[in-house]
């Protein structure tokens, strides 16, 4: 098992204010400054980076021959199943309580992590996350299902940070579309004719978002001259059930990260522990 140096906290609380948790539920995230010491991310995100390298499937891929998505990010998920010491810090209790007070529910469940990691574009005009929601993807039965999008370094606006359409949680527009390049024309439309706020931001080091399953969200390409490293992790209700796939999707999440789970049942297969139960 990995050696954690005592100055790495990922596991004690982080007060919430009754102002942030109100902000959270009305405007489908929150991002919240200080979550992690500049100690603990320098601490896991050598170890984290080093299994992207190892791990990737974009390494031997011409840039010119990638598509929109595998433009977005080098992508690589369940980490913790592969690495010890990424395992001590997808299961950190710092990160899945604060999932769970934010979304007031009594504890979360992983549903699985991943590491986003953006390269520098090398064309104009490519590179961007289009706009999405991530719970297009995950059949599940609840809403109450959140992303830690946790930046490992800081990121300026150049490197690509997170972007959110504020409230836009509430709202049915576009929840049949996959991310896409459609995605991007159609929601970025009906997104801004619906009125919703397009919150663009920097991240300062130690800070941590947390939206909605349902909240849109988009990142800019990367013109920074260096890889945007982000790992993420993803939480649901620990009462939450699987569903009838709506879509093909769908079907590959029930099999690959929901394994050996039933339509219907719980979703709390062998890979789906409770990170976080209060007390």
């Amino acid at each position: 098992m990995p050696t954690t140096p005592p100055a790495i906290d990922i596991d004690s609380a982080y007060t919430l204010s009754d102002e942030q948790i109100d902000f959270f539920r009305r405007r489908g995230f929150i991002k919240l400054k200080q979550v992690l010491s500049p100690e603990t991310l320098e601490h896991y995100r050598r170890v984290i980076t080093q299994r992207v390298i190892e791990l990737n499937d974009l390494a031997n891929v011409p840039w010119e021959q990638r598509d929109t998505y595998q433009k977005a990010f080098i992508q690589v998920m369940n980490l913790w199943l592969k690495d010890d010491t990424v395992k001590e810090f997808v299961f950190g209790k710092r990160l899945a309580r604060l999932a769970a007070e934010l979304m007031g529910v009594d504890g979360v469940r992983l549903y699985h992590d991943q590491a986003l990691y953006k390269e520098p574009s090398k064309t104009a005009n490519a590179g961007h996350t289009p706009w999405h929601a991530d719970q297009y993807y995950w059949p599940i039965d609840t809403t109450n299902t959140c992303t830690a999008w946790i930046p490992l370094h800081a990121v300026p606006l150049e490197a690509g940070p997170l972007s959110f359409a504020a409230e836009s949680h509430h709202h049915e527009i576009g929840r049949d579309l996959e991310i896409s390049d459609e995605s991007e024309a159609v929601l970025q439309r009906e997104l801004a004719e619906a009125g919703f706020d397009h919150v663009v931001e920097p991240f300062d080091l130690g800070e941590v978002s947390f939206h909605y399953g349902w909240t849109y969200h988009r990142a800019g390409p990367n013109t920074s001259q260096q890889p945007r490293e982000v790992m993420t992790v993803i939480y649901m209700d620990q009462t939450a059930r699987v569903t009838e796939p709506k879509n093909t999707y769908q079907v590959n999440d029930h099999n690959t990260w929901l394994p050996g789970t039933a339509i219907g049942g719980p979703a709390a297969s062998k890979i789906n522990p409770v990170l976080y139960h209060k007390d």
